[in-house]
Protein backbone atom coordinates (compact mmCIF):
# COMPACT_ATOMS: atom_id res chain seq x y z
CA UNK A 1 0.00 0.00 0.00
CA UNK A 2 1.60 3.51 -0.77
CA UNK A 3 1.13 6.01 1.69
CA UNK A 4 -1.73 7.97 -0.15
CA UNK A 5 -4.15 4.15 -0.06
CA UNK A 6 -3.28 3.90 3.56
CA UNK A 7 -4.65 7.31 4.49
CA UNK A 8 -7.62 6.67 2.21
CA UNK A 9 -8.64 3.04 4.22
CA UNK A 10 -7.86 5.16 7.37
CA UNK A 11 -10.47 7.99 6.54
CA UNK A 12 -12.99 5.64 5.13
CA UNK A 13 -12.75 3.61 8.37
CA UNK A 14 -12.72 6.85 10.85
CA UNK A 15 -15.62 8.27 9.25
CA UNK A 16 -17.38 5.42 9.38
CA UNK A 17 -16.91 4.53 13.39
CA UNK A 18 -18.20 7.97 13.95
CA UNK A 19 -21.01 7.83 12.13
CA UNK A 20 -21.31 4.18 13.57
CA UNK A 21 -22.34 2.98 9.78
CA UNK A 22 -21.29 -0.10 8.38
CA UNK A 23 -19.01 -1.10 5.29
CA UNK A 24 -18.84 -4.20 3.06
CA UNK A 25 -15.05 -3.90 2.44
CA UNK A 26 -13.06 -1.22 2.01
CA UNK A 27 -12.22 0.05 -2.19
CA UNK A 28 -9.48 -2.55 -3.47
CA UNK A 29 -7.76 0.56 -4.11
CA UNK A 30 -7.07 1.25 -0.61
CA UNK A 31 -7.86 -2.49 0.85
CA UNK A 32 -5.03 -4.18 3.16
CA UNK A 33 -3.78 -7.55 1.87
CA UNK A 34 -1.39 -7.97 4.84
CA UNK A 35 -1.50 -8.06 8.63
CA UNK A 36 1.55 -5.15 8.50
CA UNK A 37 -0.44 -3.32 5.88
CA UNK A 38 -3.62 -3.61 8.16
CA UNK A 39 -1.77 -2.03 11.32
CA UNK A 40 -0.16 1.01 9.05
CA UNK A 41 -4.12 1.73 8.46
CA UNK A 42 -5.08 1.31 12.08
CA UNK A 43 -1.81 3.89 12.96
CA UNK A 44 -2.61 6.10 10.45
CA UNK A 45 -6.61 6.43 11.86
CA UNK A 46 -5.05 7.19 15.18
CA UNK A 47 -2.76 9.94 13.18
CA UNK A 48 -5.92 11.97 12.08
CA UNK A 49 -8.67 11.05 14.97
CA UNK A 50 -7.98 14.09 16.50
CA UNK A 51 -7.78 12.54 20.11
CA UNK A 52 -6.12 11.15 22.60
CA UNK A 53 -4.90 7.18 22.54
CA UNK A 54 -5.41 6.45 26.04
CA UNK A 55 -4.19 2.62 25.77
CA UNK A 56 -4.63 -0.67 24.02
CA UNK A 57 -7.20 -3.71 23.84
CA UNK A 58 -6.14 -7.26 22.52
CA UNK A 59 -9.03 -9.12 20.70
CA UNK A 60 -8.61 -12.70 20.07
CA UNK A 61 -6.88 -13.88 23.25
CA UNK A 62 -8.83 -17.36 22.78
CA UNK A 63 -9.11 -20.61 20.25
CA UNK A 64 -13.09 -20.03 20.31
CA UNK A 65 -12.60 -16.02 19.47
CA UNK A 66 -10.16 -16.82 17.17
CA UNK A 67 -11.82 -19.61 15.24
CA UNK A 68 -15.00 -16.92 15.46
CA UNK A 69 -13.06 -14.24 12.83
CA UNK A 70 -10.80 -16.38 11.14
CA UNK A 71 -7.79 -15.46 12.70
CA UNK A 72 -4.84 -17.55 13.97
CA UNK A 73 -3.18 -14.87 16.71
CA UNK A 74 -4.26 -12.28 18.62
CA UNK A 75 -4.58 -8.72 17.38
CA UNK A 76 -3.91 -4.94 19.02
CA UNK A 77 -6.33 -1.99 18.72
CA UNK A 78 -6.28 1.19 20.28
CA UNK A 79 -8.20 2.54 22.78
CA UNK A 80 -9.53 6.31 22.05
CA UNK A 81 -10.10 8.96 24.54
CA UNK A 82 -13.58 9.76 23.65
CA UNK A 83 -14.92 5.99 23.63
CA UNK A 84 -13.83 5.41 27.16
CA UNK A 85 -16.44 5.56 29.27
CA UNK A 86 -17.14 5.46 33.47
CA UNK A 87 -18.27 3.09 35.46
CA UNK A 88 -22.11 2.46 35.18
CA UNK A 89 -22.27 4.47 32.13
CA UNK A 90 -25.12 3.99 29.55
CA UNK A 91 -25.06 3.20 26.28
CA UNK A 92 -27.40 2.84 23.20
CA UNK A 93 -27.79 -0.23 21.76
CA UNK A 94 -29.25 0.69 18.68
CA UNK A 95 -25.79 1.41 16.81
CA UNK A 96 -23.79 -1.55 17.61
CA UNK A 97 -23.68 -4.17 15.04
CA UNK A 98 -21.68 -6.96 17.03
CA UNK A 99 -24.22 -6.54 20.29
CA UNK A 100 -22.02 -8.16 22.80
CA UNK A 101 -19.81 -7.08 25.85
CA UNK A 102 -16.90 -8.71 27.49
CA UNK A 103 -15.43 -8.55 31.10
CA UNK A 104 -12.26 -8.18 31.33
CA UNK A 105 -8.87 -7.01 33.17
CA UNK A 106 -7.20 -3.90 32.44
CA UNK A 107 -3.58 -3.05 33.14
CA UNK A 108 -2.35 0.98 33.69
CA UNK A 109 1.27 0.94 33.18
CA UNK A 110 3.53 3.02 35.47
CA UNK A 111 7.14 2.22 33.19
CA UNK A 112 8.04 2.65 29.70
CA UNK A 113 8.39 -1.05 27.74
CA UNK A 114 10.38 0.72 24.97
CA UNK A 115 11.41 -1.44 21.62
CA UNK A 116 14.29 -3.70 21.62
CA UNK A 117 15.45 -6.68 20.30
CA UNK A 118 15.32 -9.38 22.90
CA UNK A 119 11.41 -10.46 24.20
CA UNK A 120 10.18 -8.87 27.43
CA UNK A 121 9.17 -11.88 29.71
CA UNK A 122 6.33 -11.82 32.06
CA UNK A 123 8.36 -10.77 35.28
CA UNK A 124 9.59 -7.57 33.65
CA UNK A 125 5.90 -7.01 31.97
CA UNK A 126 4.45 -7.21 35.51
CA UNK A 127 6.89 -5.37 37.23
CA UNK A 128 6.15 -2.36 34.77
CA UNK A 129 2.24 -2.62 35.87
CA UNK A 130 1.11 0.35 38.01
CA UNK A 131 -2.46 -0.87 38.65
CA UNK A 132 -5.12 -3.46 37.74
CA UNK A 133 -8.43 -2.53 36.84
CA UNK A 134 -12.15 -4.19 36.30
CA UNK A 135 -13.49 -3.55 32.98
CA UNK A 136 -15.72 -4.28 30.36
CA UNK A 137 -15.48 -3.74 26.74
CA UNK A 138 -18.14 -3.36 24.03
CA UNK A 139 -16.36 -4.30 20.64
CA UNK A 140 -18.14 -2.86 17.45
CA UNK A 141 -16.97 -4.43 13.77
CA UNK A 142 -17.25 -1.51 10.73
CA UNK A 143 -17.74 -4.15 8.50
CA UNK A 144 -20.62 -6.05 8.05
CA UNK A 145 -20.17 -9.04 7.91
CA UNK A 146 -17.42 -9.23 10.01
CA UNK A 147 -16.37 -12.82 10.75
CA UNK A 148 -15.23 -12.87 7.22
CA UNK A 149 -13.11 -10.20 6.72
CA UNK A 150 -9.66 -11.11 7.70
CA UNK A 151 -6.89 -10.51 9.89
CA UNK A 152 -5.62 -7.67 7.33
CA UNK A 153 -9.01 -5.35 7.88
CA UNK A 154 -9.82 -6.49 11.40
CA UNK A 155 -6.56 -4.57 12.53
CA UNK A 156 -7.06 -1.79 10.12
CA UNK A 157 -10.62 -1.82 11.76
CA UNK A 158 -8.52 -1.10 15.73
CA UNK A 159 -9.08 -5.14 16.19
CA UNK A 160 -12.76 -4.15 16.91
CA UNK A 161 -12.22 -1.46 19.18
CA UNK A 162 -15.09 0.62 20.17
CA UNK A 163 -15.92 1.18 23.64
CA UNK A 164 -14.84 0.83 26.66
CA UNK A 165 -15.96 0.84 29.98
CA UNK A 166 -12.99 1.37 33.03
CA UNK A 167 -14.01 0.08 36.41
CA UNK A 168 -12.57 0.30 39.64
CA UNK A 169 -8.66 -0.33 40.99
CA UNK A 170 -8.18 -3.50 42.46
CA UNK A 171 -5.49 -2.94 45.34
CA UNK A 172 -2.91 -5.81 45.73
CA UNK A 173 -3.32 -7.61 42.92
CA UNK A 174 -0.05 -8.37 42.87
CA UNK A 175 -0.81 -11.37 45.14
CA UNK A 176 -4.09 -12.18 43.12
CA UNK A 177 -3.93 -16.19 41.21
CA UNK A 178 -5.40 -13.99 38.49
CA UNK A 179 -6.04 -17.17 35.65
CA UNK A 180 -8.20 -18.92 38.57
CA UNK A 181 -10.03 -15.73 39.12
CA UNK A 182 -13.70 -16.15 38.19
CA UNK A 183 -15.46 -13.79 36.47
CA UNK A 184 -19.36 -13.50 36.08
CA UNK A 185 -21.53 -11.09 34.39
CA UNK A 186 -25.03 -10.44 35.49
CA UNK A 187 -27.89 -9.34 32.78
CA UNK A 188 -30.95 -8.00 34.56
CA UNK A 189 -30.03 -9.21 37.77
CA UNK A 190 -29.31 -12.61 36.75
CA UNK A 191 -26.08 -14.43 35.72
CA UNK A 192 -26.30 -14.71 31.87
CA UNK A 193 -22.08 -15.55 31.94
CA UNK A 194 -19.41 -17.08 33.65
CA UNK A 195 -15.40 -17.89 33.08
CA UNK A 196 -11.94 -17.09 34.23
CA UNK A 197 -9.18 -14.95 33.78
CA UNK A 198 -7.02 -17.80 32.32
CA UNK A 199 -9.76 -17.21 29.34
CA UNK A 200 -7.16 -14.04 28.32
CA UNK A 201 -4.15 -16.05 26.81
CA UNK A 202 -4.16 -18.53 29.73
CA UNK A 203 -3.13 -15.20 32.40
CA UNK A 204 -3.89 -11.51 31.63
CA UNK A 205 -0.49 -10.98 32.60
CA UNK A 206 0.54 -13.41 29.68
CA UNK A 207 -1.83 -11.11 27.52
CA UNK A 208 -0.08 -7.60 28.41
CA UNK A 209 3.37 -9.20 27.65
CA UNK A 210 2.13 -10.83 24.52
CA UNK A 211 1.50 -7.11 23.42
CA UNK A 212 4.32 -5.38 24.96
CA UNK A 213 6.42 -7.91 22.20
CA UNK A 214 3.75 -6.87 19.67
CA UNK A 215 4.21 -3.60 20.02
CA UNK A 216 8.07 -3.55 20.70
CA UNK A 217 8.00 -5.20 17.14
CA UNK A 218 5.39 -3.22 15.03
CA UNK A 219 5.66 0.25 16.99
CA UNK A 220 4.50 1.96 18.82
CA UNK A 221 5.93 0.18 22.08
CA UNK A 222 3.71 0.89 24.98
CA UNK A 223 4.52 3.83 27.27
CA UNK A 224 3.76 4.71 30.99
CA UNK A 225 0.23 5.98 31.79
CA UNK A 226 -1.07 3.67 29.08
CA UNK A 227 -4.05 1.68 29.87
CA UNK A 228 -4.33 -1.97 28.36
CA UNK A 229 -7.57 -4.49 28.32
CA UNK A 230 -6.43 -7.89 28.03
CA UNK A 231 -9.14 -9.63 26.50
CA UNK A 232 -13.08 -11.18 28.03
CA UNK A 233 -12.76 -13.61 30.61
CA UNK A 234 -16.23 -14.79 29.43
CA UNK A 235 -18.17 -16.00 25.89
CA UNK A 236 -18.78 -12.75 24.99
CA UNK A 237 -22.53 -12.45 26.08
CA UNK A 238 -25.01 -10.90 24.05
CA UNK A 239 -26.62 -7.57 24.57
CA UNK A 240 -29.82 -5.38 23.29
CA UNK A 241 -31.37 -2.44 24.48
CA UNK A 242 -32.97 -1.91 28.00
CA UNK A 243 -29.96 -4.63 29.49
CA UNK A 244 -28.38 -3.94 32.56
CA UNK A 245 -24.69 -5.60 32.77
CA UNK A 246 -22.48 -6.12 35.49
CA UNK A 247 -19.33 -8.02 35.45
CA UNK A 248 -18.86 -9.41 38.60
CA UNK A 249 -15.07 -10.72 40.05
CA UNK A 250 -15.95 -12.32 43.27
CA UNK A 251 -13.53 -10.83 46.28
CA UNK A 252 -12.53 -7.89 43.68
CA UNK A 253 -15.68 -5.74 43.20
CA UNK A 254 -17.71 -5.24 39.94
CA UNK A 255 -18.34 -3.00 36.87
CA UNK A 256 -21.53 -2.15 35.27
CA UNK A 257 -22.82 -0.69 31.52
CA UNK A 258 -26.41 0.39 31.14
CA UNK A 259 -27.56 -0.62 27.31
CA UNK A 260 -29.88 2.50 26.52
Amino acid sequence: MTETSIDKAAGILWKTRLAQGRLAALPADCKPATLDEGYAVQAAMAALAGQATVGWKIAATSAAGQKHIGVTEPLAGRLFADFVLPDGASLPAAPLQMRVVEAEFAFRLGADLPARAVPYKIGEVRAAIADLHLAIEIPDARFEPFETIGPAQIAADDAFAAWFVLGQKVTGWERLDLPNQPVRVTKNGKVAAEGAGANALGDPCLALTWLANERAKRGPALQAGDIITTGTCITPLHVDAGDAIVAEFPGLGRVAVQLT
